[in-house]
């Protein structure tokens, strides 16, 4: 099943994910303050920055210093072909564009796993 942006991980999962990681990598400190009855929901308030990449380009500075109003820069997407949301600039989804009322806002297709998450957030 994958989460949606109304449901939270499972602590418990977290915490087993944290404790696999720093069993199998020596080099990592081993996640003390993850004892039973110690709740991870203080994370659950940290903010976090979300941006939607329709595309990408290379261009010159040449080209940059030409740029004015209704400039068209090709992009490497097609169009149809889903945008990539990014996390902290780690892409964390990808989805297709929808109207939310008079704005923007996607529709997630395909989520990264939560363990996969997890393992990018370091």
């Amino acid at each position: 099943m994958k989460p949606t942006a109304n449901t939270r991980p499972d602590p418990e999962e977290i915490k087993e994910l944290l404790q696999d990681d720093a069993a199998s990598n020596p080099k990592t400190a081993k996640p003390a303050d993850l004892k039973p009855g110690r709740g991870l929901d203080f994370l659950y308030d940290i903010p976090l920055q979300i941006s939607v990449e329709v595309g990408r380009s290379k261009i010159l500075l040449r080209d940059l210093l030409k740029m004015g109003e209704g400039y068209v820069i090709e992009l490497d997407k097609l169009a149809g072909e889903p945008l990539d949301l990014y996390v902290n600039s780690r892409l964390i989804a990808r989805g297709e564009a929808v109207m939310v009322g008079e704005k923007f806002g996607i529709r997630l297709t395909d989520v990264v796993s939560t363990s996969d998450r997890i393992e990018n957030l370091g």
